[in-house]
């Protein structure tokens, strides 16, 4: 499940998607794509760097004001999958204000790539490809913590 999956849930007021979600500094990013593409390891990679579990596998989306708010369903709370190891235990974070949408399914080919945004429950949120690069979950942990140069990006 891309970003295009989201668009069933892009004029609701809440919804469960098949993503991961982790968050920096109070800030949630929701990483989705397709069965297998590397969600959870993308969020085990950014909880070593500092990043907290949201969820894994289900994220429950809600709108507070002007806010898409992301949070664990309870059954899965604190609960990460670690492909060939099993469910691993987290310190749970949540719920949290949606910062950002990675899209894993489309590759970013652009070296300094202008702002896309993604609409997810009547709300438009920054949106990001995946970079094929061995620092890509530091880089989003330092985008969550400290944004980007540009002014459509959360943190400037």
């Amino acid at each position: 499940m891309g970003a295009g999956a989201l668009s069933e849930a892009e004029d609701l007021d809440t919804a469960i998607v098949h993503a991961s979600c982790v968050a920096v500094a109070g800030k949630g990013l929701l990483i989705v794509g397709r069965s297998g593409s590397g969600k959870s390891s993308l969020a085990l990679q950014m909880m070593a760097l500092g990043a907290e579990l949201v969820a894994d596998d289900r994220v429950e989306l809600s709108t507070e004001g002007e806010q898409v708010m992301a949070r664990a369903p309870k059954a899965i709370a604190g609960l990460i999958e670690a492909r060939g190891l099993g469910l691993l235990r987290a310190q749970p974070a949540g719920p949290v204000p949606l910062a950002l949408v990675l899209d894993l399914d489309e590759t970013e080919t652009a070296r300094l790539p202008a702002p896309r945004r993604k609409k997810v429950l009547r709300q438009s949120v920054p949106l990001l490809h995946a970079v094929d690069t061995p620092h890509f979950a530091a880089a989003l942990v330092q985008i969550l913590k400290m944004g980007r140069v540009d002014p459509e990006w959360p943190g400037t």
